[in-house]
């Protein structure tokens, strides 16, 4: 049980660090429209996916209409987030990627979701924290991929990556050459120009200093035992091999080589990832599909900028997704062909 704890400890280091900076804005009281429940008939259906290191179980969301349907792989965003959305470090839970499922169900689009190793029930598939890269998370949605590529009930593959989950969901339909690809208020930036830009208001000028001595050696592929204490919950020795992983890709780069349709999705109220990202993505990828959704935030509710609203949402599975969202993500699946 100790890799599996090495591993929370880690994932909750990274969203914890967006907590402190003020990524993840404020928790309180909440509000805003609601909207019927999705047609009971989609059958849900647990899911696995056998690696060396343990089972990642995920959910199977089945439209009821005949098929084979176009599917949608479901990739959650950073740190400790579950198949639906939800995080350990914040109170209550969202549901966004669920409520996103269901709606797609009853456009007649199928979806797996899924715990990343480490979450939830994919707990027991962690490793080490010494051993975890970045390529980690990658395999293992190209292995859904290529599972799911075999099922004659879809005649689809696209890949849908939610925030930080959107390099790693990019670099996966590269790999396994799904069909499509979608990215949901995403950064555009490497990790550690986004650290950067997170820390340099937060620490004196020394230790400053002394990040991005850090954060220059793990960008050129070293580790380093100089590490002050202070420091250390970020950048300890036994996660510099996973920072250094994960800084050697670009979104901006990485997305310009994925094969097939590109929808780049974002909401004008994110207070986590600017729009300005979204714009960058496009610009890389200008043949891109590219949905700007007035008044949706990073956890794809329909909330204002009023902290108190937006710190509520992410508590709130109420909320429904923002329409607009699911309208686009659903016409451009629906279009979807499949890659020869």
């Amino acid at each position: 049980m100790l890799f599996v704890r090495s591993l929370t400890t880690f994932l909750l280091t990274l969203m914890m660090l967006r907590l402190v900076l003020g990524v993840l804005i404020l928790l309180s009281a909440c509000g805003s429209a609601t909207e019927p429940p999705p047609p009971a008939q989609a059958a849900e259906s647990a899911v696995r996916l056998e690696t060396a290191t343990g089972t990642i179980h995920g959910s199977l969301l089945l439209p009821s209409s005949a098929g084979p349907h176009p599917l949608v792989l479901l990739h959650a965003g950073s740190g400790p987030t579950d198949r639906n959305g939800n995080s350990v470090l914040v109170p209550g839970a969202n549901n966004s990627l669920k409520l996103l499922a269901e709606r797609l169900a009853a456009r007649g689009i199928a979806s797996v979701r899924y715990d990343k190793r480490g979450v939830a029930a994919s707990a027991a598939a962690a490793p080490s924290e010494s051993d975890l890269r970045f390529e980690t998370y990658v395999d293992d949605a190209v292995a859904w991929v290529r599972q799911l590529r075999v099922d004659p009930r879809f005649r689809t593959i696209t890949v849908l990556g939610h925030s930080e989950g959107s390099l790693i969901g990019m670099l996966a339909a590269e790999q396994a050459r799904a069909d499509a690809f979608i990215s949901v208020a995403a950064p555009a930036r490497r990790a550690s120009d986004i650290l950067r830009e997170q820390l340099r208001p937060q620490l004196p000028a020394e230790l400053w200093q002394e990040s991005e001595r850090l954060l220059a050696e793990l960008e050129q592929g070293r580790t380093t035992e100089a590490v002050p204490p202070a420091l250390a919950s970020l950048y300890r020795p036994s996660v510099q091999p996973y920072l250094i992983s994960w800084f050697r890709y670009v979104p901006t780069e990485e997305i310009r080589s994925v094969p097939g349709a590109v929808l780049i999705v974002h909401g004008t109220t994110d207070v986590q990832v600017g729009p300005s990202e979204a714009e960058a993505l496009k610009q890389a990828r200008p043949e891109a599909d590219l949905v700007i959704v007035e008044g949706m935030n990073h956890v794809l509710k329909l909330v204002p900028l009023n902290p108190a609203q937006q710190s509520a949402s992410y508590s709130d599975p109420s909320l429904p997704v923002a329409p607009v969202l699911v309208e686009r993500v659903a016409g451009f699946i629906t279009r979807v062909e499949r890659l020869p």
